[in-house]
């Protein structure tokens, strides 16, 4: 086992030491003119929480509010509060961000926020961004609109998208229920409760006509008057005009069957953890939500929507909306708007995630079949097998292969934890050698395989949280949050008590190297990809990927085994040399339509066809 570790350990420092592939940049002024021409497959994405990044503006950190963390909620020794990062911050950072290999930065929603709620002694605050009243400004934890549109004219100019993250399907938790406990509203479902179950003076159905979601026209739910049909909502004296536009503070428009049980009608009726749940099938909340983000498009140039809670909302109004964002973009000269669904599922299954192409109308999903399949295989819970199969799972996206490409993957995230921490979770008394090899071969997956991968703010920082949610969300900067500060990090010897933004970190820079042979090579981007090998057992892991203009023939391949590999892949039958673009690639081919790959443990090589028969 010693000898195992050395072994890994020699080989992160060989990886931290060697050079970075030098590519041409496009000045600044080359970049903005034409980085709106880039497709959705083009991007390398870089995920980030603006509260835990950078603090560029501490007068700011409580947001204009009085200094009481339930009032303001600033508290940075708490994970669940304000840490003081900002707009800021993340311009001041945007030559670190560049120097990833990023290309679009998305970032978790930065509208005005309900501080801090929850039941006493549990409360917690809105640093995260999903507690929206008022869906027309930015927080002022986070800045100023003024400060946001600095941000967007800063990475435009060096030729970086910006991406928001928005919420269609709920709004802050402000209204309660007459009936029942704060803590425990229980569903109460649509046969139980219908609209029209309570009744006026004379006997008859306050809602008399009313057929809910059935018919969506104005007139049908001009019908609905009275929005106490399952619970009585109230909203209380000091919140009653608190939610921007205004017409969101009226109960009308919201659901008010209380908690959802994430199962069946009530994924899409109920209340998401407590917060007040749209009626998205009125169409006074569709054209309201069209108008909210339309302008957010008109008013600042930004480059596409990542949309939160996708699947708790009904298909009628992604129908609607996502063309309505894409006909605004077109308009203001976006050509490329990307719009992404967040539809959490943990299966290596793409039919799940895929009936939101086909059915709802998203051009795009984030590709949570891609990450557990990655994570499966890299942990070596699963055989690489599970990456073939999820890949087969390609054409059932609408448009098949081609939309597949323009999916977001990733490996990790601030809901379900860190990529580092979920393989730690499946290999209990894993070293930090091989802990940080496994990392650097699912970066490596991420990076050459097809999808548009997004980097999670910290993994190049070797950044390995308790568990998800608060615990994978540590900061960059400084942080006296002292569970985040006692986490061993990977590839260094720093922790989360000082800032971390260490260019010359191991992750850092493979992921900004492999970035670089991106850019440089369309296939590993644009490329169609072909499954040409994989075991049955930790083991190997090989795709194609072809130039989409020359037809030219790369070859990726993995090792998911904590043994070296000697394997044959197949590969194209004209090809008779190699050339090594990473890892180490046989310089001939001693069969037609055959190599034999020579891999390390958790290693990889991407191999070019240099000429042809």
């Amino acid at each position: 086992m010693l000898r195992y570790q050395t072994m890994l350990t020699l080989a992160a420092l060989a990886l931290a030491g060697c050079q970075t592939v030098a590519v041409p940049s496009a000045s600044a002024q080359e970049a903005a003119q034409d980085f709106r021409d880039r497709l959705p497959e083009d991007e390398i994405v870089y995920f980030v929480l603006p509260d835990r990044f950078a603090n560029g503006d501490t007068t700011n950190d409580r947001g204009g509010l009085p200094d009481e963390r339930l009032v303001s909620g600033f508290d940075p020794s708490d994970k669940g509060f304000f840490h003081g990062g900002d707009l800021a911050g993340l311009t001041e950072k945007l030559d670190y961000i560049e120097g990833l290999g990023v290309t679009a930065i998305w970032f978790a929603p930065i509208f005005k926020n309900k501080p801090v709620q929850g039941p006493p002694g549990n409360e917690s605050a809105g640093y995260h961004g999903y507690w929206v009243t008022d869906f027309t400004q930015v927080d002022p934890h986070f800045g100023t609109n003024a400060e946001f549109e600095a941000f967007v004219d800063a990475a435009h100019a060096r030729g970086m998208k910006v991406y928001m993250d928005i919420i269609t399907n709920h709004t802050a938790d402000v209204i309660r229920y007459e009936e029942g406990d704060a803590t425990d509203y229980v569903y109460r479902s649509l046969g139980d409760y219908p609209y029209s179950r309570r009744l006026g003076p004379d006997g008859e159905p306050i809602n008399d006509g009313f057929l809910g979601d059935e018919i969506r026209t104005e007139e049908n739910f001009a019908k609905l008057v009275e929005p106490g049909y399952a619970y009585t909502p109230v909203v209380p004296a000091d919140e009653r005009g608190v939610k921007v536009p205004g017409w969101l503070n009226d109960p009308i428009y919201y659901h008010n069957r209380g908690d959802t049980t994430f199962s069946g009608e009530s994924s899409r009726y109920g209340d998401f953890v407590g917060l007040d749940d749209l009626f998205t099938e009125h169409p006074r909340v569709l054209s309201g939500m069209i108008d909210i983000y339309g302008d957010w498009i008109r008013q600042f140039g930004i480059d596409g929507f990542r949309i939160d809670t996708a699947r708790h909302v009904n298909p009628e109004f992604w129908q609607s909306f996502v063309p309505a964002m894409q006909a605004i973009a077109q308009e203001e000269g976006i050509p490329n708007f990307h719009i992404f669904g967040e539809v959490y599922k943990d299966t290596p299954d793409s039919g799940y995630i895929a009936q939101y192409t086909r059915r709802d109308g998203f051009p795009a999903v984030l590709d949570f079949a891609f990450q557990t399949a990655v994570m499966q295989a890299v942990s070596g819970v699963a055989s690489p097998e599970v990456m073939a199969q999820m890949f087969d799972g390609d054409v059932l996206y609408e448009g098949g292969e081609a939309t597949a490409r323009t999916l977001p993957t990733f490996l990790g995230n601030h809901d379900m934890g860190r990529f580092s921490t979920l393989v730690k979770e499946r290999l209990p008394g894993i070293s930090q050698d091989e802990l940080l090899a496994r990392v650097m071969l699912g970066h490596a997956m991420l990076m050459t395989l097809r999808g548009s991968p997004v980097i999670y703010y910290g993994d190049e920082q070797g950044f390995v949280g308790d568990g998800n949610d608060q615990a994978a969300r540590e900061d960059m900067f400084a942080s006296a949050t002292a569970s985040y500060n006692d986490n061993d990090l990977l590839g260094t010897q720093a922790t989360t008590a000082t800032e971390n933004y260490d260019t010359a970190h191991p992750l850092y820079r493979l992921i900004s190297e492999l970035a670089a042979l991106r850019k440089a090579h369309p296939a590993l981007a644009r490329g169609r990809q072909v499954v040409r090998s994989y075991d049955l057992e930790p083991g190997l892991f090989a795709v194609s990927r072809f130039d989409p203009d020359t037809g030219r023939e790369y070859l990726v391949a993995f090792n998911t085994s904590a043994e070296p590999l000697t394997a044959r892949s197949r590969f194209g039958y004209d090809a008779t040399e190699l050339e090594t673009l990473a890892g180490q690639c046989p310089a001939e081919l001693d069969a037609r339509g055959s190599v034999r790959l020579e891999l390390p443990a958790f290693g990889w090589a991407v191999c070019r066809a240099a000429n042809a028969r």
